[in-house]
């Protein structure tokens, strides 16, 4: 019997509580845990800044309180760019500390443009030769903490498309998050991914869309915020992607990870009232995984 189910987490993410500025309202962190672990979560990642206390022991004890662990969390790092080489260094130094010290094991790097989050553009030879030999300091870094760097593929970033992905993987041997909504938004289809760069995969994360909104992003006509707020994410099996496809491959390739589903959310014009909202669509998500994929893994 597959232990599939007792490998899959949660994220803030799902909740609305995210990293980019100006996203939407967080909910109540006792609220986002308690509707968690009512769904039977026992490990989270951290999600953004104010969410969860700072200090890693403090940070413990809230998530010991309702049965959970944390796994680690998405990194913001700014890679290409030499002027910020120091600021990127500190800032990874500081979050890895926090992560070993919480107990968590992996660090979720997600290389953006700058720390305002603009739109991504091309980036010279110059840059991304940078951007390698950074990966390879966080790497270090983590490593120094007892973690794994994870890179995450993101929209709005400036590892984006699946010609970038290809890049990455080609210049140097950092592992991934495979982030089958992300994957799938940039070009990249997810279940070749873990076909072709299984051992590249060190962390999952769980998401599906709407193929049908992807192209407007991606020409900047509009803001992954708003497509977000207009449902391209959608639970788990109610979007394009296989998400079936891609835990089949892994679990036959012998991927013993972590699934963390996070489905995009932001929160706006006041808070769903109790047992409602993300919550419901999280629960849709687990549903799936549990009526649909887990019983096709043996």
């Amino acid at each position: 019997m597959s232990d599939f189910l007792s490998r899959v987490a949660s994220a803030p993410i799902s909740w609305g509580i995210c990293e980019v500025p100006g996203w939407g309202a967080m909910l109540p962190q006792k609220r986002v845990l308690a509707e968690m672990s009512g769904l039977g979560f026992t490990a989270t990642e951290l999600g953004a800044a104010g969410f969860l206390p700072e200090d890693p022991y403090e940070l413990k004890d809230v998530l010991s309180e309702y049965g959970m662990t944390l796994i680690g969390g998405f990194t913001p790092v700014v890679v290409h760019d030499p002027s910020a080489r120091q600021a990127t260094i500190e800032s990874a130094t500081a979050t890895a500390k926090l992560f070993q010290q919480a107990g968590a094991t992996k660090f979720v790097s997600c290389p953006i443009m700058d720390w305002d989050w603009s739109n991504p553009r091309p980036l010279t030879l110059d840059e991304q030769k940078h951007m390698t030999e950074m990966l390879g300091v966080i790497d270090d870094i983590c490593g120094e903490h007892g973690l794994d760097q994870v890179l995450h593929p993101h929209v709005q970033t400036v590892v984006e498309t699946k010609d970038d992905i290809s890049r990455v993987l080609d210049s140097c041997d950092v592992t991934f998050c495979l982030d089958t909504g992300h994957m799938a938004f940039g070009g990249q289809d997810p279940v070749e991914f873990a076909k072709t760069a299984i051992e590249r995969v060190g962390h999952v994360h769980l998401k599906d869309i709407r193929l049908d909104m992807v192209a407007p992003v991606l020409r900047r006509e509009v803001s992954l915020m708003a497509a977000t707020q207009a449902g391209v994410f959608t639970p788990l099996g109610q979007g394009d992607v296989d998400i079936l496809g891609v835990v089949q491959t892994l679990e036959a390739a012998g991927y013993r990870g972590w699934y963390v589903i996070e489905q995009d959310t932001a929160i706006t014009g006041g808070f769903p009232d109790e047992g409602e909202g993300p919550v419901e669509q999280v629960s849709e998500s687990l549903k799936y995984l549990t009526d649909v994929v887990a019983p096709t893994l043996g």
